[in-house]
């Protein structure tokens, strides 16, 4: 089999997309009408469903935290979301490492100390899986967190950068990701540009990680204008229900 060019001689990648191209994003929130917040998010042909439920009682006493609330995540695959049927359980290692990178993602920005005692559970599913899952399930978090009136100290978001044969990419799909190119996928909060998640699936030079935490910065800049509108625009909507 030979092997897939990822980069052609006029620059363009396997989607036709140029190197500093996002694939196009669709977002909405409050799909789920039992869950305190929730979000769904398409990020290119990968698809993420997310729900939050609480503030509420912990359900192990043992963990409760008397000056704050606890952050709970679990994250799961859908069988279907890939070509290759594959049922994962709970204790899967690499979907426990998935939700502690969304939970550690988290644990600086929601505002805990308001919720003493209680604890806020994130539920993530990835329905669709085509690259870029991490950035994903955290854009889809943001949303359902402040769609459930969870406080943060600002919007967290996500975007994957890589360098794929001879120059930086943003967003890489499962193509890129599955042909050993080395990717870094970073959460920040945009208003003051601090970072709070830095997660690296493969070696990257060091001459080489500049310019792709740039890129995925300027990426994690675009997102939130996309998750601001969408969370904008439901809050225009409500006002107009109440106002009639």
């Amino acid at each position: 089999m030979s092997r897939v060019e990822l980069l052609s001689p006029e620059g363009l990648r396997v989607d036709g997309r140029r190197p500093e191209e996002l694939r196009k994003i669709t977002s909405t929130t409050a799909v789920l009408s039992q869950a305190d917040g929730s979000a769904y998010l398409e990020h290119g042909n990968t698809k993420v469903l997310a729900a939050v439920y609480g503030p509420r009682e912990a359900r192990h006493r043992a963990l409760v935290l008397h000056d704050r609330a606890i952050l709970n995540v679990e994250f799961n695959v859908a069988p279907f979301s890939t070509g290759e049927r594959r049922r994962r359980t709970k204790n899967d290692k690499r979907l426990l490492e998935m939700a502690s990178f969304v939970k550690q993602t988290f644990e600086p920005v929601v505002i805990t100390t308001l919720y003493p005692r209680s604890q806020i559970d994130i539920y993530l599913q990835i329905i669709q899986h085509d690259g870029g899952t991490l950035q994903a399930c955290i854009n889809a978090a943001t949303m359902a967190l402040i769609d459930a009136g969870i406080a943060m100290t600002d919007y967290v978001c996500a975007c994957t950068a890589g360098w794929v044969e001879r120059e930086p990419a943003l967003d890489l799909n499962h193509i890129e990701e599955s042909s050993d190119t080395s990717e870094v996928t970073i959460a920040m909060l945009p208003k003051s540009g601090k970072v709070t998640l830095v997660q690296m699936e493969s070696r990257l030079h060091v001459d080489k990680l500049e310019d792709v935490l740039s890129l995925a910065g300027k990426g994690c800049k675009h997102i939130h204008q996309v998750i601001d509108k969408t969370i904008r625009d439901r809050a225009e909507e409500l006002a107009r229900k109440m106002a009639v």
